[in-house]
């Protein structure tokens, strides 16, 4: 948390417009600020986390532009926005993500394998192939089923957090979403409703930029995204996205408001979608290349790393010893998902009902028999 006495960033007297940071682009403390406090080994296990998220994004990019992935949506230089929210979190809190948040779900505990084989939709996808590539689901890890629809999300977790609020357990619901999504109905009812019944909720809008094709510039004429909070009654703050430091400190006061039944908050992190909105965008049709090259000098892998080096923690044989690590488990996980066919064909026709009834029990038994058993052939 921050030091006492220190204006907090969550302060209702705050300009929500106003942009929160820590640090510097050298990863240097801002004079006055005080950061949180962050033990050494955590420090190393998110430099690892945020590498991690870099080199996946990296290979399977690749893998699609080769055709041996359908489909991909990266996350590179909005990583912090992963890891200082996850950090803040308990195991019992309820994440619900949008689509460029594997970090979250890593540092919760999802496994390379089973990131890759739902990239693949095979025998061994945890959400049985039915759904398109890289909208996971974990529900060992309270990682909820990320939608296809733009703020499908931002009901459910306020949702999860009033029934939290209403059995009494101190439970958090994080919301991710971008910040085109603040253009939906969704958004407007998600934010109303959690004010008024002040749901353990935090609404965390990834500001990177651009919505698909469309500028932030176009998607709302308010000053900020952290300021529409002031119309639902709670606290709004706008963050610096790629300040993995200031991200934590936000989400700890975030997470500490909720848990003692203060409500929502809004978290805008400011941060810059590097690549295309997915492999099937070409952002180089909408946007100027400058744009990307002025980002990169906020990158926020490069910042958490040089940070650590003035804290005495990075060397290049611990980046080159994560890298080996973290490339080895992808090659592996990769080997083992193409090794693997489809889920079985009646897989199709489970989980829907707790026992299947009689009229799926029939047409899973004419689907697994086959167009010639409808001809009268039989099944051979």
């Amino acid at each position: 948390m921050l030091a006492k006495g220190q204006p907090i960033p969550l302060d209702p007297a705050r300009n929500p417009d106003a942009l929160f940071k820590v640090m510097d682009d050298q990863g240097n403390i801002l004079p006055g600020v005080q950061a949180p406090e962050v033990p050494d080994q955590a420090c190393l296990k998110l430099y690892r986390g945020l590498l991690q998220v870099r080199l996946v994004d990296d290979r399977f990019m690749k893998l699609q532009r080769q055709g041996r992935l359908g489909f991909y949506m990266q996350s590179t230089g909005e990583e912090a926005t992963h890891f200082g929210a996850a950090y803040a979190l308990k195991p019992t809190d309820w994440v619900f993500p949008s689509y460029r948040e594997p970090g979250v779900a890593f540092w919760r505990g999802y496994s390379m394998k089973d990131f890759t084989n739902q990239l693949f939709g095979n025998v061994e996808d945890p959400v049985k192939g039915r759904q398109m590539p890289v909208h996971h689901s974990a529900r060992w890890i309270n990682f909820v089923s990320i939608s296809s629809p733009v703020g499908t999300q931002i009901p459910q977790a306020v949702g999860m957090a009033w029934a939290a609020r209403l059995t009494k357990k101190d439970d958090v619901a994080l919301v991710y979403f971008g910040e085109g999504t603040s253009s939906t109905g969704q958004f407007h009812v998600g934010m109303n409703f959690a004010g008024v019944v002040k749901a353990p909720c935090i609404f965390f809008c990834r500001n990177n930029g651009w919505a698909i094709s469309t500028s932030q510039g176009k998607q709302t004429a308010s000053s900020s995204f952290a300021i529409k909070a002031l119309a639902y009654g709670m606290p709004g703050v706008r963050v610096d996205g790629n300040d993995l430091l200031a991200v934590i400190a936000v989400m700890e006061d975030a997470v500490k408001r909720a848990r003692a039944g203060e409500g929502p908050t809004l978290i805008e992190g400011v941060t810059y979608r590097r690549g295309g909105h997915s492999s099937s965008d070409d952002p180089n049709v909408y946007r100027d290349p400058a744009e990307v090259t002025a980002w990169e000098a906020n990158d926020p892998l490069e910042r958490w790393r040089r940070y650590l080096v003035k804290r005495g923690l990075w060397s290049q044989d611990v980046h080159d010893q994560y890298t080996k690590e973290i490339t080895e488990e992808i090659g592996a996980a990769l080997k083992h998902a193409e090794s693997l066919g489809p889920p079985a064909l009646e897989t199709m026709f489970e989980d829907v009902f707790a026992e299947m009834p009689p009229h799926l029990k029939e047409q899973m038994a004419e689907c697994l028999a086959g167009p010639r058993a409808k001809s009268g052939h039989g099944g051979h």
